[in-house]
């Protein structure tokens, strides 16, 4: 009885999360870009900058959306389908890498820092991981709705904190295996359009990969039909978690810097969710995983970096933050013609 409640709480918490979700008003874009092009340089100069500027601006809800302050959530959880041979990697190395991120000694401790972001470390599913997915659903429909409610919780207590923007990331062996599952079946594409070499597999481990994957999709065929219900057939703990940062950040009219392939799946899954939240997400890089531009391209998102990245942890996404910090500094701190008493050639 009691888990019934849980669950019941769960979905009321989605529910009101989902439906508190609004596409972020175009009207206060175009205010920011009026006030990028009255800075002190030729309209347009600063390219995409500028862009981000009034995108940050719109998910604000204000042409002064202030300084951000930034956190990386990394999401950390363990895969049953690693039982199939699908990383270059043994299961253990989850929870030693969740060690290192919390002594401060992983990629993305050191870029965090270096962008002056919170750094969030959640063992979502660390040693009690999911089932191996090749033999049925990764987790119950009940596991994944508690995991994307958790999700979402985090990002309120985030906000409550002061977070204006959240950057996603994530650590688990055989997560590249999960996201390929969740990319194809809901893209509708072969598993060889969007299956990697992951942690670094030769041509065999990527063929076999894709087999994993094929098997994967027929055994969890019948039990994907909602979004949910998908999610809960072939993803994983963390990235379940991540759905529900996505959704509670959007909510809070928060931005969300998507990082690599993992939390572009997670994206996805929290657009078909919500399609509203497709304005609240920044691509912050491309990955070489094949999956990763075709994720991007069905988000409609434009990638800000591209430099052969394909760690994880929310390193692209730490990258990306300075970014982000300049944009927002330009549209608060730069002169205008007027201000400046510089004279305006369009005018």
């Amino acid at each position: 009885m009691a888990e019934q409640r849980v669950s019941q709480d769960a979905r009321v918490l989605l529910d009101t999360t989902l439906a508190a979700i609004e596409v972020p008003d175009p009207a206060i874009q175009a205010v920011a870009q009026a006030e990028l092009d009255a800075k002190t340089k030729p309209r347009g100069s600063l390219g995409r900058l500028e862009r981000l500027a009034a995108q940050v601006a719109q998910i604000r809800g204000g042409v002064r959306p202030g300084l951000l302050q930034a956190a990386i959530v990394v999401a950390a959880a363990d895969h049953g389908v690693t039982v199939e041979g699908v990383s270059a990697y043994p299961q253990e190395v989850t929870a030693q890498m969740v060690a290192n991120f919390s002594s401060g000694g992983a990629a993305v401790s050191v870029l965090a820092r270096q962008a002056g972001a919170k750094l969030t470390v959640v063992d979502a599913g660390v040693g009690a991981g999911t089932a191996n997915f090749t033999e049925g659903p990764a987790m119950s429909e009940e596991q994944a709705l508690e995991k994307v409610t958790a999700g979402i919780e985090l990002a309120g207590e985030l906000a409550g904190e002061g977070v204006s923007i959240v950057a996603l990331g994530e650590m688990g062996i055989g997560n590249t295996t999960a996201a390929s599952a969740l990319s194809a079946a809901l893209l509708g594409v072969d598993p060889e359009r969007v299956v990697g070499p992951g942690t670094g597999l030769d041509a065999a481990g990527v063929a076999h990969k894709v087999d994993v994957v094929r098997r994967a999709l027929a055994v969890n065929r019948s039990r994907r039909g909602r979004p949910l219900d998908t999610l809960a057939a072939l993803g994983g703990l963390e990235i379940a978690l991540l759905v529900g940062v996505v959704l509670g950040a959007a909510g809070r009219r928060m931005p969300v810097v998507v990082d690599g392939f993992i939390s572009a799946a997670a994206a996805l899954v929290a657009h078909r969710l919500c399609p509203a939240i497709g304005g609240y997400l920044i691509a912050a890089h491309l990955s070489p995983e094949p999956g990763h531009r075709l994720l991007l391209a069905e988000l409609g998102l434009e990638p800000l970096l591209d430099l052969d990245l394909r760690l994880g942890e929310g390193s692209g996404a730490a990258l990306a933050l300075p970014l982000l910090h300049a944009a927002v500094a330009i549209l608060e701190e730069m002169a205008t013609f007027e201000g400046a008493g510089v004279s305006d050639a369009s005018r």
